[in-house]
């Protein structure tokens, strides 16, 4: 029996207001013809199926479409929620997803043996048992009852993910004794790499779970919520697949993978690098140098690649702000686009109170005075330095105006 572990599919996902519709898609393609070729039973989706909890239609529809393909490849389907999820929303069509031979538990269930999904070889008998447990909230923890401080409730988050998981293992050896389990998750595990793109859980990640305590008994554990694949220090294969595209520009060097498992041969998976769909750059240096770096681009990528713009300068300088918005306004090249750009002065003023002495207070002083001394600590021409002067003078008076009427 062949499984294969996806996680953090968040669906519906926008990057800088980009839509990563057509990425989703390429994935399910990919992944349709892997299951066909590599005759895989079983789909594992552990956790944040979606980005929002309350997606929009087309991000349902898209989920929608994905099962309905999947679900025609004779390949039972497990999936939970993660923290991105809202279980009710997961749960509504839960009967029928058991009819079409799909499992997806949204939130934890009152009973923690309906999280126990035995799945049947093809002589109809069970050849393994999955504990597919969501993403576990406050209100599963019951993390605080009995809490007196911080570091109370803390830990009794971390014994509350224990609990669940030991509970959900003994309820397994009680029912199905000897057959192998393959436990799946939805949490922050210590010591692992974090990207841009997680939303802080369990009390902003500070009750990082160790992954010693699930024990020995599970042969495979298959997290989600970490966005970069990785393997967790634990007596037994405890693995984030990661996500199957880079949600966020600190992913952009992932190799992005799924995990095969053949227990034939063994617990141990088979790391998979998926295609790069879309490339994600990010640039930064002067206007010289990034106009350079613009100019020299490759497209590498099926998709439009997305690009961060970071301007760097030793002193600030209002012209070259205005000389970027118009680089990247004026950019038009076929296969690139540039989503976000940022301005960086090394030596720029914090702020107005740093150009004067402790002594003086801002209140005492008029705007222009302010202003005057802003400027002159910067490196203007004098006609772009009276220009701007005769600028300020302007608004400075249509503002004063604008006081005095109302």
């Amino acid at each position: 029996m062949k499984i294969l572990h996806t996680a953090d599919w968040h669906i519906g996902k926008k990057l800088h207001k980009h839509e990563l519709r057509e990425d989703f898609d390429l994935f399910i393609n990919w992944l349709i013809e892997y299951i066909k070729s590599e005759n895989i039973d079983v789909l594992l989706i552990s956790g944040d199926i979606f980005d929002l909890a309350n997606p929009s239609s087309e991000a349902r529809k898209q989920y929608y479409q994905a099962l309905i393909k999947l679900q025609k490849l004779n390949c039972k389907i497990i999936a939970t929620g993660g923290n991105h999820d809202s279980p009710s929303m997961l749960d509504a069509p839960k009967d029928l997803m058991k009819a079409l031979d799909m499992e997806v538990i949204g939130g934890l269930p009152t009973d923690l043996e309906e999280t126990l999904i035995p799945v049947y070889n093809r002589n109809q008998e069970i050849e393994l048992v999955v504990a597919a447990i969501s993403y576990l909230r406050d209100a599963d923890l019951r993390s605080g009852a009995g809490a007196s401080n911080y570091e109370d409730r803390l830990e009794a988050i971390r014994e509350g993910i224990k609990n669940i998981f030991n509970s959900a293992a003994e309820i397994c050896q009680e029912k199905y004794p000897e057959i192998p389990v393959i436990a799946m998750g939805h949490l922050y595990t210590a010591g692992i790499e974090t990207s841009e793109s997680e939303r802080d859980i369990q009390i902003g990640n500070l009750a990082a779970f160790q992954a010693s305590q699930f024990g020995e008994y599970f042969k495979y554990v298959a997290l989600g919520h970490i966005h970069k694949p990785q393997r967790v220090n634990a007596g037994i294969p405890v693995l984030y697949s990661g996500s199957p595209i880079p949600l966020s520009f600190s992913e952009r060097k992932d190799e992005k993978r799924v995990l095969v498992l053949d227990i034939e041969k063994g617990y141990e998976p088979e790391s998979i690098n998926l295609p790069n769909f879309r490339q994600l750059i990010r640039l930064s240096g002067n206007l010289e140098e990034l106009q350079l770096k613009l100019n020299s681009l490759e497209h590498k990528s099926e998709l439009t690649s997305l690009i961060e713009v970071d301007l760097v300068e030793e002193q600030y300088d209002a012209q070259k702000i205005y000389a970027l918005d118009s680089m990247v306004n004026d950019f038009n090249r076929e296969g690139f686009e540039i989503v976000k750009q940022r301005v960086q002065f090394r030596n720029r003023v914090k702020g107005a109170a740093e150009l004067y002495k402790n002594e003086q207070h801002l209140e005492d002083l008029k705007p222009k005075d302010v202003f005057t001394e802003l400027i002159a600590r910067h490196e203007y021409s004098e006609q772009d330095r009276n220009e701007i002067l005769a600028a300020f003078d302007e608004i400075l008076e249509e503002v004063q105006s604008e006081n005095t009427t109302e």
